[in-house]
Formats: structure tokens, C-alpha cells, sequence
């Protein structure tokens, strides 16, 4: 058998590992918390880590993906330190200034409800790292390696977290009454950004050299006219990622904004892996579209949408059969909570997301396209359909009416820029190379339509 290439092969696979270990390191982390602790204080943890990872997504104005694009065209030039600060700086300085003004609001008697000042603080002194974490794992990813991203940002952050956390929780009796507060929850689950941080930063600064000013202004002034178009959209998508908690919290309390996320937990080990293959097939993407080769972006869209399929309509498919019983994990009655209640959620979110998968990574394509405007449009658009039917429907159907408004939204930015690819570039997830790219042990020769996954990947390198 034909020994595997290296590049997308190599950077998938390594995207997917990470993506495995993350996405049970955090179903891990979901089981402790729900059986360690009440509803009300699972929920509200949850609640504020989303709170916390939205306004991150905001504070980061889509610099990690400006950074992939620039430094996987120009790596090893003189401007990859000038990319590098001018992407980082303003960044920066911006979540200073916010995680200031949250520390203000938290210390302020009376702007935030008791009891909440601890968890308010905590999440704003966690606020930069987190956000500079995720931007200098971004830049590592586009100076061509995948090591750091699945080392340090899906093994070691993710077990990290699980591991403080389970040390916190065991310092206290077993009694769900005396659980710590979500102000130690939160401390034990944003300090391993920090190892995450700072061997970006040392691998980052080896591999930069000094400029001058001159090139310094220009690669600032180019990084930020290709940021500000997309950093709308970034916002919008951070947003989006995460705002059913924080809907089900504010319409139905805390309790049931622990029994969604149970339900809803499962989505990352599937989305995790769609991650894994994007951060490989994102640069390569953006330099078949910007270059006009069709052929190649045709190629790399089909094996990719093919490999997303039977990588995770198995995962999908097995969670709707078994939801009861992995649901029951989380607690099922007494003081921890009954969460198999979220056995209708765990439905909806199964058939979704195989729907989703099955679209391929439309928006991913749709942005490398250059097509950011139309991607803020379908953004804007699937939000505005997951407030309206959490408004409507979370009242009388609760987690369920919260499931069935994030599964519209979801549809909507899955199928819109689906059609917006078809239309404009004929392109779409299933074809001639889907054959190929689902039967990796079938040799053709390098050029026949029945070539190996290997020599897919290697042919859209």
C-alpha cells in the first residue's frame, strides 16, 4: 500500500486527532460538572463560559483567519513579524480595555446581581488570554504547521481544563449543596489558556525576524483593509456559535440552560471534527478560489464534504439511537439534576447536523471566495432566525423550542451559502470526487477518477 503524503493528509489527520481529544476531553468536563454540582450551578457555569467565548470571538475581529491567509502566502518573508503585531496590538489593547471596564462593573456594588461579582472578574482577567491564545494558534496554523494547534489548543487546553476542574470540585464534600461557585469553576477552567499562550508565542518569535518600519506600516495597512470586511462577520458567527445558552438562561432560567447544554454538548465532538479538516483545507482553499482554479477548489470541496460524512453521520446517527442512556450520564433525578429530559434536543440536533454536514464547508469556501459581504448577510440572516424562533417557541416548549430555533438557524447558514457557491461557481459537495475520496485503498493510478483519499489530498495540495 501506498504510503500516505504529507500535506493535507498530514494536517487532517492531525486537525481530527486534536478534534477527538478536545471534543471528549469537553463531553468529559460536561459529565463532571453536571454530576458534581446543582442544575442552577452547572447552568450558570455554562452560561458564563458562553457569555466568555462570545465576547472573545467579538474581541478577536477575525485576526486568526487574517493571519492564516497572509502567512500561508508569505511564509518565511521579512513581513511575518509585522503580521503578527499589527493583528495582535489593536487586538489587545481592545480586550484590555473591556476586561477593565468588566472588572469595573464586577468591584461597582449593585451592576451585577450577588453573587455573580466573583464569576464577572474572572471571566474578564481570562478575557485577553483566551483571546490572544486563539489569534497566535491561528498564526502558527498558517505558517504550515498543525502540531500546536492539536497539542496545545485540543489536547493540552481541553484535558487541562477537565483536570482543574476536577481538582476543584474534589476539594469540597460530595454534598451538591457545598459545590464550589462559579468564580472557582471559572478560574480552574481559564488558566490552562495560558500554557496554551505563551509556547504559541516562543514558536511564533523563532520563526520571525526583525523588520523595518516601512514594511511594518504596509503589512498593517494590508492586514486591517482585509480584516474590516470580515471582522463584522466573525462577530456575528461568534455570536451565533453560542447564543442559544445564553437564550435558554434568560428565558428559562439556569436549570434549563444546563439540561440544553447536556443535550446540545455532543455537537462538538462532530463540529470539532468539521474543524479539524477546515483549519487544514482553509489556506488551500483560499489559494485554488483567489487563483481561479476551479478544478482544484472543486476537488478540495468533494473530499472533504465526502470525509465529513462518514466521519460523522456514524457519530450522529449513534447519538439519536443512544441519547437516553448517554444523557442519563449527565444525571438522571435527584439533586444533580434529570437530564435525559433533553432527549427531544438530542433528536433535533442529530438530524440537523447531519443535514449540516452533508452541505460541506460552505461558509468556509463562501469566505475564501472573497465573498465576505454575502457571508455578514447569511450570518445576520441565521441569527435573526434562531432569535425569532427562541422568542417564540422557548416559552411553551423550553429546551426543546431552543433546539428547534438553533436547528433553523443552523439550516439557514448552511443552505444559503450552499446556493450562493452553486450559483456563482458550479461548485457543490457531492460529485466525481466523492467516489474517490470515500475509497482510500482503491489504486487507479495518480490520475484515474478511483484515486486513493491519499492521492485526493495530495493532488489538492
Amino acid at each position: 500500500m501506498r504510503r500516505p503524503p504529507g500535506g493535507l493528509v498530514r494536517h487532517g489527520l492531525a486537525g481530527l486527532a486534536g478534534a477527538a481529544v478536545s471534543g471528549g476531553a469537553q463531553f468529559l468536563t460536561v459529565v463532571l460538572l453536571t454530576r458534581s454540582t446543582g442544575p442552577e450551578t452547572a447552568g450558570t457555569f455554562f452560561t458564563a463560559t458562553a457569555l466568555c467565548l462570545m465576547t472573545a470571538g467579538i474581541l478577536r475581529l477575525d485576526t486568526g483567519n487574517a493571519l492564516v491567509h497572509f502567512l500561508s502566502r508569505r511564509a518565511g518573508s521579512p513581513q511575518t513579524a509585522a503580521y503578527l503585531r499589527a493583528a495582535l496590538v489593536p487586538v489587545l489593547l481592545l480586550s484590555v480595555v473591556v476586561s477593565i471596564t468588566m472588572a469595573v462593573i464586577a468591584t461597582a456594588g449593585g451592576l451585577v446581581p450577588a453573587g455573580a461579582s466573583g464569576a464577572v472578574l474572572v471571566t474578564a482577567l481570562a478575557l485577553p488570554v483566551v483571546v490572544c491564545s486563539d489569534i497566535l494558534i491561528a498564526a502558527t496554523r498558517g505558517l504550515g504547521t498543525m502540531r500546536l494547534t492539536a497539542l496545545l489548543d485540543g489536547a493540552l487546553r481541553p484535558l487541562g481544563q477537565l483536570v482543574l476542574l476536577a481538582l476543584v470540585l474534589s476539594a469540597v464534600p460530595a454534598d451538591v449543596s457545598a459545590s464550589p461557585g462559579p468564580a472557582a469553576l471559572l478560574a480552574a477552567w481559564a488558566l490552562p489558556y495560558l500554557p496554551v499562550l505563551l509556547p504559541a508565542a516562543f514558536w511564533l518569535r523563532r520563526r520571525s525576524s526583525a523588520e523595518p518600519p516601512s514594511v511594518r506600516r504596509g503589512a498593517a495597512r494590508e492586514l486591517w483593509r482585509h480584516i474590516w470586511p470580515r471582522s463584522a462577520a466573525a462577530a456575528v458567527q461568534a455570536v451565533f456559535q453560542r447564543l442559544d445558552i445564553v437564550i435558554v438562561a434568560a428565558l428559562a432560567g439556569p436549570a434549563e440552560a444546563a439540561v440544553y447544554t447536556a443535550a446540545t454538548r455532543f455537537k462538538v465532538v462532530g463540529q470539532l471534527a468539521g474543524q479539524g479538516l477546515a483549519q487544514a483545507a482553509q489556506p488551500r482553499l483560499v489559494r485554488a478560489l483567489s487563483g481561479g482554479d476551479l478544478s482544484r477548489a472543486r476537488r478540495l470541496y468533494q473530499t472533504t464534504t465526502a470525509w465529513l460524512v462518514l466521519l460523522t453521520w456514524p457519530i450522529w446517527a449513534g447519538y439519536a439511537a443512544l441519547a437516553p442512556w448517554l444523557l442519563g450520564l449527565f444525571g438522571h433525578g435527584g439533586r444533580g439534576g434529570d437530564y435525559t429530559a433533553g432527549v427531544p434536543v438530542a433528536l433535533v440536533l442529530a438530524a440537523t447536523m447531519m443535514v449540516a454536514t452533508a452541505c460541506g464547508m460552505a461558509d468556509v469556501a463562501l469566505t475564501a471566495a472573497g465573498h465576505t459581504r454575502a457571508g455578514l448577510v447569511n450570518l445576520l440572516t441565521a441569527v435573526a432566525v434562531t432569535v425569532a424562533l427562541d422568542v417564540a417557541l422557548i416559552p411553551s416548549l423550553g429546551t426543546l423550542g431552543a433546539a428547534l430555533g438553533w436547528s433553523g438557524g443552523v439550516l439557514t447558514k448552511n443552505l444559503l451559502p450552499l446556493w450562493r457557491l452553486h450559483r456563482r461557481y458550479g461548485l457543490r459537495p457531492f460529485g466525481r470526487h466523492t467516489l474517490p475520496a470515500c475509497t482510500p485503498w482503491r489504486r487507479h493510478g495518480d490520475d484515474g477518477p478511483g484515486a486513493a483519499l491519499p492521492l485526493a489530498f495530495r493532488r489538492s495540495r
